[in-house]
């Protein structure tokens, strides 16, 4: 019985960190939102973005999955 809860919890901990570490690297190869969708973004709210906005916008998302 004592090994079943042991099998048990080792085998969460295990996926836990196993799948966190799947995700971040999907996330990172298949970001949420692109350059392309923050343009438009911009657009829809009647400003012209310039490249540093953009790049400032990416850099702040690409830090909030590390």
């Amino acid at each position: 019985m004592l090994y079943g809860f042991l099998g048990l919890a080792v085998g969460l901990a295990i996926g836990f960190f196993v799948s966190r570490y799947v995700f971040k690297k999907n996330l990172k190869k298949n970001p949420p939102i692109n350059e392309k969708m923050i343009r438009a973004m911009f657009m829809e709210m009647g400003r012209k973005p310039n490249e540093t906005q953009i790049k400032r916008i990416m850099k702040s998302i690409n830090d909030q999955y590390k």
